[in-house]
């Protein structure tokens, strides 16, 4: 039986260490995109196959005291965390704070599913601003209309052939969850991506 709950991450160096902070406005000393980048508290990965979803979500909901998203690219806020369905058969739960159980206490069985904790693998890069939309349509080939995309979904994308879940927190503001082993570069390229419109990265902790 493996239990769903949160492990504090063993990564205890940032991978966005080594980045400078600060700002770089324009020529004209604007700057119109704000980044900041975070390890995160913790991330399980809760997974299975069509003859245990039913099973799986009975469990999930019961232990977080909430209803699970419904379709991929759904989010659900619970009282420890976010639950994003990264899949028809798969979530992915992130807690709100080290040391906070991300799926309370639940036992699966291998016959319902898996259970992963990916906190060491996964990082944050969170981005918002007047530019922000004009800095993620360079690199991520989504349509960031808020019909199509809306506020509190996310999208299963990539960039440079590096995947990343982008989350929308606003009209202009987004988390991206990034693989912790890319994250520095992923953060360059944010960064660049951003500098024609002025960028400030406030914090890579």
């Amino acid at each position: 039986m493996a239990n769903v709950s949160a492990t504090p991450s063993f990564l205890h160096r940032s991978p966005f260490e080594g980045h400078t902070l600060g700002a770089r406005p324009t020529r004209e000393g604007h700057v119109a995109v704000h980044i900041a980048a975070s390890m995160l508290a913790g991330v399980t990965l809760v997974s299975t196959w069509p003859t245990g979803l039913t099973a799986l979500t009975e469990a999930l909901s019961q232990a977080l005291g909430s209803a699970l998203p419904a379709w991929t690219g759904q989010t659900t806020r619970t009282p420890t965390g976010l639950v994003m369905r990264t899949g028809p058969e798969e979530f992915m739960i992130i807690a709100d704070q080290a040391g906070s159980p991300s799926a309370g206490s639940v036992a699966i069985s291998p016959e319902i599913g898996s259970v992963t904790d990916l906190s060491h693998a996964r990082s944050r890069i969170h981005i918002q601003g007047d530019k922000c939309l004009e800095t993620l349509s360079k690199l991520f080939a989504l349509d960031f209309r808020e019909a199509a995309f809306p506020v509190g979904q996310i999208r299963l994308s990539g960039h440079h052939h590096v995947p990343c879940t982008l989350h929308r927190l606003g009209a202009c503001e987004f988390d991206l969850i990034v693989f912790s082993t890319y994250a520095f570069d992923q953060l360059a390229t944010v960064l660049d991506a951003a500098r024609e419109y002025g960028v400030t990265l406030k914090s890579t902790g």
